[in-house]
């Protein structure tokens, strides 16, 4: 059930069921988003484990892949079957992954089942996300966004930390098997709490497109991480990944000209914003995937400290990252332009990449800690801005899937960069090993190529040790001397990046899109996008100031609480007091207040007068409802009101037709370049919305007297 489709009825959920189903989805949402962090300290312990350190950057690399290929068939097959049972089999999926990791004896076997792990992982995150639209109204929608970016933000946090403790106090499997008794909770919790989504959305799923896309980018990635390593360039594998890439992009390229619904609309290239964007964000990915990935391995093997004070020390990096991604999304609010962030943000971004790559043996706490705030203060000012630039400049039956494409090619990127610099660290490593230990007598057992965990290391002799600490810095130089031209091409990509000026709902993006580093992209439609933007703009209102406005505009003297009555009344007709109070959740003298004030307007009347002051119909009295009147609606003080039937007269159909018009012409200026009148989703949409939004009180308390 897409939003749209939400809107026409959302399910009867009391707000104590809404906080469990809102606690179970960002259960499912912090075991996806934590295991995309959680392993990067646990990495060295991993490595020397397994005794295989060149293939360590494909633990990251799988899970990445596997969970951004997976997230659009996911998230199409929850709309078209129902979200509930695929958000189940993604727990499922990912638990068993989870399991099975935690078993490997292997470093291939652990490739594999992260892997498997990364596509339950895309599951949920687009199953958590696209469910919150099936239960929560418009007006909540952004402050329950706001809860799911702020999951991301915290585990981009606590992820390292967390892996480290489980290291040092544990063991590096129970990286994974912590996910267990979570997951357990999580699915049972969903069996019971989740709404069996009764709507479906047809879809024509582009299984063909999926699966081409995710060969031809695991083909490349294979490629640019074995080539010139495991095997020569020249070398047949290479030649043949070389080729299956080339096929795979040609096949995909021609899928996608053909597919109904295309997983990444070719149309979208031809946009100047959107091509610069996506190669901006990939390189982005690129950058500080392999940044969050070697720092750990940088703090443990050349600094000797802990797994848990290693997750500890890239508390500045993430610091960095989450302070200019939120900043910039404000100040984007405010001045209405987005160029300069994304420029100077890769300039930072290069100039902390050359600063990394000056970490040594001797390299202070302070300085390297400072070296990493550069870095995260950089890239967190381009992630905030790729998704407002793109949103701001497609046509309205591209937004979702450019949104999405965006945020794919920044995951895609993260895949290449762990990969790559995997290779050149490999390869690095290598020589420098020979180099550095070079006539000195390595112990029996201990193979310096294969890696070691840090607790091997520590008791090694003093000169091999010395040694292996030097060439591990060497390689790690070298690896963050790479990424700065990669990181000045993003530079220069940004004077691609055209101002336009932007769209209201544009400055108001999802949290869930912008405060995630490490988010998978979730995919939606058009609709879906304009309702989650329209939300968080929604959720910043207050009811008062939201109907003092409404009732101006419509050009109609009420004051808030009558206003509010009035669609109220207006929405279920021929109700009787005690029946309002009931749907309304006040108590029966305050709904008899607002009818009051409303009835003495004339825009309201009351029939079939049951209660104490009722003295049948044709009494006097300002409409039935003064204290003390008589006639139909009289009560009396004290008078229970119930069976007394409420409805509008025509002058308060007529004003309630007026403020629902003026909601949703106020809606529709928010969106007004995406032109609602030419797109009957999007105006159908617009009703829905304004209808829906005005349907909470006016504040949580009981109204006040009106009149």
């Amino acid at each position: 059930m897409t939003i749209d489709q939400a809107e026409s009825g959302l399910p009867s959920i009391g707000q104590r069921r809404l906080l469990v189903i809102i606690g179970t989805l960002l259960l499912g949402l912090l075991l996806a988003a934590l295991d995309q962090t959680i392993v990067a300290t646990a990495l060295p312990t991993i490595a020397g484990d397994l005794h295989d350190l060149s293939h360590l950057s494909w633990v990251v690399t799988a899970y990445i892949l596997a969970s951004t290929a997976s997230t659009p068939l996911w998230g199409k097959l929850g709309d078209q079957y129902g979200r509930k049972v695929f958000f189940q089999a993604s727990i499922v999926i990912f638990l068993i992954g989870s399991a099975l990791s935690g078993l490997s004896t292997h470093m291939i076997e652990l490739i594999a089942f992260r892997a498997l792990q990364g596509i339950g992982g895309g599951g949920l995150i687009v199953g958590a996300q696209a469910t919150v639209g099936d239960v929560v109204s418009p007006r909540d929608r952004g402050k329950y966004q706001g809860l799911f970016g702020a999951v991301f933000g915290i585990t981009s946090v606590i992820g390292p930390l967390i892996g480290g403790f489980f290291v040092d106090n544990l063991s590096w499997r129970w990286v994974f098997y912590i996910n267990l008794p979570v997951g357990a909770v999580a699915l049972a919790m969903t069996a019971i709490v989740l709404p069996s989504s009764t709507n479906r959305v047809h879809h024509v799923i582009d299984y063909l497109g999926t699966l081409l896309l995710a060969g031809a980018a695991t083909s490349l990635v294979l490629l640019t991480t074995l080539g010139g390593n495991t095997y020569a360039w020249g070398s047949a594998p290479i030649i043949i990944m070389g080729v299956a890439g080339v096929v795979l992009i040609a096949g995909f390229i021609v899928a996608e000209r053909r597919a109904a619904e295309p997983v990444l609309p070719l149309r979208l290239f031809a946009n100047r914003v959107f091509s610069a964007a996506s190669a901006i964000g990939f390189v982005v990915g690129f950058g500080m995937f392999g940044a969050i990935t070697y720092l750990p391995q940088y703090m443990q093997v050349v600094k000797g400290v802990s797994p848990t004070i290693s997750g500890l020390r890239l508390l500045p990096l993430m610091a960095g990252l989450l302070l200019t991604s939120t900043a910039s999304g404000i100040l984007i609010s405010r001045w209405g332009r987005y160029k300069i962030f994304p420029v100077v943000g890769t300039a930072v971004m290069t100039v902390g990449m050359y600063l990394l790559s000056m970490l040594g043996v001797t390299t202070s706490t302070v300085v390297s800690s400072l070296y990493m705030f550069v870095l995260g203060v950089g890239i967190g000012a381009v992630m905030q801005v790729l998704v407002i630039a793109v949103q701001n400049v497609v046509a309205y039956q591209d937004l979702g899937a450019a949104t999405s494409g965006a945020t794919f090619f920044r995951s895609i990127g993260g895949s290449f960069g762990t990969a790559v610099f995997g290779a050149i660290f490999a390869d690095q490593l290598t020589g420098n090993l020979r180099h550095y230990l070079s006539g000195l007598r390595i112990p029996p057992g201990f193979n310096p190529a294969a890696g070691a965990s840090p607790a091997v290391l520590a008791k090694l002799p003093a000169a091999v040790h010395s040694g292996y600490v030097q060439a591990y810095a060497t390689s790690l130089h070298t690896v963050f001397l790479v990424a700065v031209p990669i990181s000045a091409v993003a530079f220069l990509l940004t004077f691609l990046l055209k101002e336009v000026p932007l769209r209201k709902t544009s400055t108001a993006p999802d949290p869930a899109h912008t405060l995630a580093p490490t988010a998978v992209p979730a995919t939606c439609s058009s609709i879906d996008e304009i309702g989650r933007a329209l939300s968080v703009l929604a959720s910043g209102e207050t009811r008062e100031q939201v109907y003092r406005r409404l009732a101006a505009r419509a050009g109609v003297d009420l004051e808030p609480h009558s206003a509010w009555m009035l669609l109220r009344i207006h929405d279920h007709p021929d109700d009787d007091i005690g029946g309002y109070a009931r749907r309304l959740k006040l108590p029966p003298d305050a709904i008899r207040r607002c009818v009051g004030a409303l009835s003495e307007q004339g825009l309201a009347a009351t029939v079939d007068g049951a209660g104490p002051g009722g003295s049948g119909p044709g009494g006097s009295g300002p409409g039935g409802s003064g204290p003390g009147g008589s006639g139909t609606g009289g009560s009396g003080p004290g008078g229970s009101w119930n069976g007394e039937v409420v409805h509008l007269t025509a002058s308060g159909d007529a004003t309630a037709g007026k403020l629902i018009t003026a909601r949703r012409d106020a809606l529709a200026e928010l969106v007004k370049d995406w032109d609602p009148e030419h797109h009957a989703e999007l105006a159908q949409f617009l009703t829905r919305l304004a209808r829906r939004l005005a349907e909470e009180p006016v504040a949580a308390k009981e109204p006040a007297a009106a009149g």
